[in-house]
C-alpha cells in the first residue's frame, strides 16, 4: 500500500473548474513509554481503547478511514452522519472511534462486535484537526488545532462525535487515577509541536499494565510471529472461564519447567474452543502464572507471562 504522505490539496487552474479535494493522510502516531514526561508543555489525552479513525469531510460527506486507509465508512455510519452535519466545507479530523461501556470507558471487545451489529453505537473521540475549510493546519501548533477542532465539533452530549479533553498537571498522577478508572492509559502531547506523519516522540503513549495470576490450559503460536504462546483462563466461582493469550516471556531454568510441565498435563481435548490455530497443545489445569496484562478490558490484552506460581 502506498501511504499519502500529505494532505493531497489538488490544484488544478481556474479553467479547469476542478474544486480542490481533501483526502486521508498517513496519521502521527505516539511513541511508547514507560513514564509519562514532564513539564509545563505537555497536556494529556485519556488514551482510549479503539480505533485510530481519520474522517475527511468534503462537500457534505464524510469518510471515516483506520490507520491503514482503508475507508470504513460503511462500518462507522454514525459518525460519517456527525462529521456531515458539522459547520464547514471541508476538514480533516483525527481520532479514535470507540464504543462505550455502562461506565462511559471505550471497550474494544464490544467495538469488534458493534461494527458488524451494532454499528450505530460507535462514537468518535476526536482530539486534532489537520485541515478546515481549504486551510493545511499541520504547521499550526497542537493548542491552536485544538481549538478550532473544539470550536467545530462543539459541547453537544448527543453528537456522535465529542472532543477529547485534556489534562494539565503531573503525568504520573494522572496515570494513576486512569489506573484507578480502569482506563487504557493516557497520551502525552507536546502543546506547542506541528502535527507530523509517523511515529513521533513528541506524542508518547503510557498504558496502565497490570499483573494477575491464571491458569494455564494449552499453548499455540501467535499466527504473525510464530512464537509461543499460553493460552490462559481465570478460575470464577462458576468455574474456568477462558481469559486469553500471552507471549511467554520465561527465561532459563523457569522457562525449561514451564514446558516440562505442559508435557507432564498434556491432554488431547479442551473445554474451551479458544485457539483457531492448528497447532494447539492442551493440557490440564493446574499450573499457575503470573501475567503482566494491559488493565481493563474482558479479554487479556498486551499480556505476557512473567513467573510461574508455587
Amino acid at each position: 500500500m502506498v501511504w499519502a504522505s500529505s494532505l493531497n490539496i489538488l490544484k488544478y487552474p481556474p479553467m479547469f473548474g476542478v474544486i480542490p479535494r481533501v483526502r486521508f493522510i498517513e496519521p502521527q502516531l505516539p511513541s511508547l513509554v514507560e513514564q509519562p514526561p514532564e513539564g509545563k508543555h505537555w497536556i494529556r489525552e485519556i488514551k482510549h481503547d479503539g480505533y485510530r479513525s481519520m474522517v475527511v469531510l468534503e462537500g457534505g460527506k464524510a469518510r471515516v478511514f483506520p490507520r491503514n486507509g482503508h475507508d470504513w465508512s460503511d462500518r462507522c455510519p454514525s459518525i460519517v452522519g456527525a462529521a456531515s452535519n458539522l459547520c464547514c466545507k471541508s476538514a480533516i479530523i483525527d481520532g479514535e472511534a470507540i464504543v462505550q461501556d455502562e461506565y462511559g470507558r471505550s471497550d474494544f471487545e464490544s467495538l469488534q462486535s458493534a461494527m458488524k451489529t451494532r454499528p450505530h453505537s460507535i462514537i468518535l473521540y476526536a482530539f486534532d484537526l489537520l485541515h478546515l475549510d481549504g486551510k493545511d493546519l499541520r504547521q499550526h501548533t497542537l493548542v491552536q488545532r485544538r481549538e478550532k477542532l473544539n470550536a467545530l465539533v462543539g459541547d453537544s452530549t448527543e453528537s456522535r462525535i465529542q472532543f477529547s479533553d485534556e489534562f494539565e498537571g503531573n503525568g504520573a498522577a494522572i496515570l494513576k487515577a486512569c489506573f484507578s478508572e480502569g482506563l487504557e492509559g493516557i497520551v502525552s502531547k507536546h502543546a506547542l509541536s506541528t502535527y507530523r506523519s509517523g511515529r513521533s516522540k513528541f506524542w508518547q503513549k503510557t498504558k496502565c499494565f497490570t499483573e494477575s495470576i491464571f491458569v494455564v490450559v494449552g499453548t499455540d503460536r501467535d499466527p504473525k510471529t510464530r512464537a509461543p504462546r499460553a493460552l490462559l483462563a481465570h478460575n470464577g466461582n462458576s468455574g474456568l472461564g477462558y481469559a486469553g493469550a500471552a507471549f511467554i516471556a520465561l527465561a532459563g531454568d523457569e522457562r525449561a519447567r514451564f514446558f516440562s510441565e505442559l508435557d507432564r498435563l498434556a491432554v488431547s481435548w479442551s473445554e474451551f474452543k479458544a485457539s483457531r490455530n492448528d497447532d494447539v497443545t492442551w493440557c490440564q489445569p493446574e499450573m499457575a502464572v503470573t501475567v503482566k496484562h494491559l488493565a481493563g478490558g474482558k479479554m487479556l490484552r498486551h499480556a505476557t507471562v512473567r513467573a510461574l506460581v508455587g
